[in-house]
């Protein structure tokens, strides 16, 4: 399982990004590969598309069809929307949708939030459900993409099963 990633500022610029985001990433899959991973679930980003205009969803996109050729048993992607919950750092306009979607949950009982920003928990908690679905036989799908829905049924819903 990956989740690695960093902001184009953080890095230096979006070269730099990417050299993290989309290089590293991929040697990691590629060390899990080799190692004899069956289920490998990665961490990327809601509108990633290799065929996007745009840098960031077009890198994200790029790997995810870079991971999806490593032919995994099974390769879960995993697509949360903004994501919310305790940082060490944060953007302005990061912060201002944050406590947006702090309130709109706060409100709806989570129900005005969770289409659109998932907490950083509910995204883990999803993620590794989803690999163990894959594990434990529960999962036909070779590859299957979770959406900011399914993100928040396996994250959330599942473990209060």
């Amino acid at each position: 399982m990956s989740a690695l990633g960093t902001t184009r500022a953080n890095a230096g610029g979006f070269e730099k990004q990417r050299k993290i985001d989309y290089d590293l990433n991929l040697a990691l899959a590629k060390a899990a590969k080799a190692a004899g991973t069956k289920a490998y679930v990665l961490i990327s980003s809601s509108g990633s598309s290799s065929s996007s205009p745009l840098g960031y969803p077009k890198m994200k996109g790029e790997l995810e069809d870079a991971v999806k050729a490593l032919d995994f048993d099974h390769t879960v992607i995993v697509r949360p929307g903004l994501i919310v919950g305790d940082r060490n750092e944060m953007r302005t306009a990061e912060f201002v949708f944050r406590k947006i979607a702090g309130f709109a949950g706060g409100v709806s009982g989570n129900k005005l939030k969770d289409f659109w920003a998932q907490d950083a928990d509910v995204i883990a908690k999803a993620a590794v459900r989803a690999g163990l679905n894959c594990i434990e036989g529960k999962e036909k799908e070779k590859v299957r993409v979770l959406t900011q829905a399914d993100i928040v049924r396996l994250g959330r819903r599942e473990w209060q099963a």
